[in-house]
Parts: C-alpha cells; structure tokens; sequence
C-alpha cells in the first residue's frame, strides 16, 4: 500500500527504482498496484470528509476544491491526483520515479485532466504553497523524515489543509504488510522496510517540529467480510489531518 517517495535531499535511489519498475501498470486493478487500488477509495472517502470539514463545504458538491490548488507528494502515477482535479483543484503532482511521472502524464491527457506533474525532489522544484497538500503512503519510504516533513510543512499555504498517510510501525503490521501482503503476492516483495513505518505518535511529534497540529488519527483497517475501511483500529495504517499551529 505505497507510493513512491519524493523528499528534500532525501530520495533513497532503491525506492525510486523499486516504484519506477511498477509504473507500466499502476492503473491496472488487477496488476502490482492492485492493493493501493482497493485502498484508494477508502483513502478518498476521509479526504473528502476532510476537505469539506476544514472549508465548511456541501457534502453534495462535485468540486468542493474548485477554486483552490492542490500538491500531491510521491503521487505514483496519479491515482490521488485525478480524484483532486476532478473536485476542481489545480493539481500539481511530485514523485521521485521519472517512469511513474510518465505514466501519470499519459493516463492524465487519456482522460482530458491538466495536471502539472513534477519528477524530482520536492525541495528543489521551485514549487510555492497549496491549498491542500497530501502525502499518503509515503512517509514510511523517506530517510530524513523530519527534513521531509518540514518541507511539506514549507508547501502548506496559510489556513492551508494536509492530510497524511502511513502504515503503523505494530506488530500486526509487521505480520498482515510485510510478511503476510508480500509473501502471497498482493504488495510487491520490497515495497516495504518495518523499521521505517513510523507511530501516530511519532508522526504528531514530526508535524508539530515542523509548525503545525496533527488532527486525531483516523485507522484504515482489514477485515474478511469488509476489506479495507476507516476505523477506530490504527494498528496497521493510519490517515490523518494536520493544519497550521
């Protein structure tokens, strides 16, 4: 359950290759992405609660971001990205594979959407700030994570909205995302290193170092009989909120 990684001097070249491999069919349901797309939309559900919960917008509206511009970092090859410019955002999308990027670009212009696509670090493209900035399932791939969280934070534009992403470092996640999900083949072998998952505690300390107050954490569970849902449970991944202090 992963994108590729972009950070301030901080890119570990085996990731971006790793995530640059998978690239030719991250839009495949069925192909090496098929995990990241059963938890997309359970990711897009929170983000859009999310979204109209920090602007007061209608629930009904199709482009509750209309008006407003949008940073995804380690965006893969736009399975975030294209949900955000439907809403009505000016998407810009960062990710440290050049093939994803690519990709991202290709898949976009097949569906008509103008998405600014970025390949590099996030600390060297000259970038401003944004409405809303997102970065889900990317922490856990990054080595300076306060360097990378701080310069996030840099992107965030005043009254701004993020919302971040990343597997809990538990031992279920150790047995259900790196032993389990690998081993049978639904997350490609590697995607994952336990020791860099990181805790919400851990991540509400890196986010207020970097400026700003993570909202309470929101878990993305598995269960047989409902597959992936948001939950009380953040033993194995987590979603959340942060806003400016």
């Amino acid at each position: 359950m992963t994108n590729a990684t972009v950070t301030n001097e901080t890119i570990r070249p085996s990731e971006a290759e790793h995530f640059g491999k998978l690239a030719a069919d991250w839009w495949d349901p069925k192909g090496s992405s098929a995990m990241l797309h059963k938890l997309n939309p359970v990711r897009l559900h929170f983000v859009r609660e999310a979204i109209d919960a920090h602007w007061s917008g209608d629930g009904k509206s199709v482009k509750p971001l209309a008006g407003k511009t949008a940073l995804d970092v380690g965006c893969g090859a736009g399975l975030l990205c294209e949900p955000l410019a439907r809403m009505g955002a000016k998407v810009t999308g960062v990710d440290a594979a050049a093939e994803n990027i690519e990709a991202a670009k290709a898949h976009a212009a097949g569906g008509g959407l103008s998405i600014d696509y970025r390949h590099g670090e996030l600390g060297t493209l000259g970038l401003g700030t944004y409405d809303l900035v997102t970065c889900l399932e990317v922490i856990e791939h990054v080595a300076d994570k306060p360097a990378f969280i701080a310069e996030l934070a840099k992107r965030l534009a005043p009254g701004g909205l993020m919302i971040l992403s990343t597997p809990n470092r538990t031992v279920k996640s150790r047995l259900l995302l790196v032993r389990g999900a690998e081993a049978i083949g639904a997350i490609p072998k590697g995607t994952h290193h336990w020791e860099d998952f990181v805790t919400p505690d851990e991540l509400a300390e890196l986010v207020a170092d970097a400026g700003l107050e993570m909202g309470e954490p929101t878990g993305i569970a598995f269960a047989p009989s409902k597959g992936l849902h948001l939950s009380d449970d953040t033993s194995l991944n987590y979603i959340a909120t942060a806003t400016s202090t």
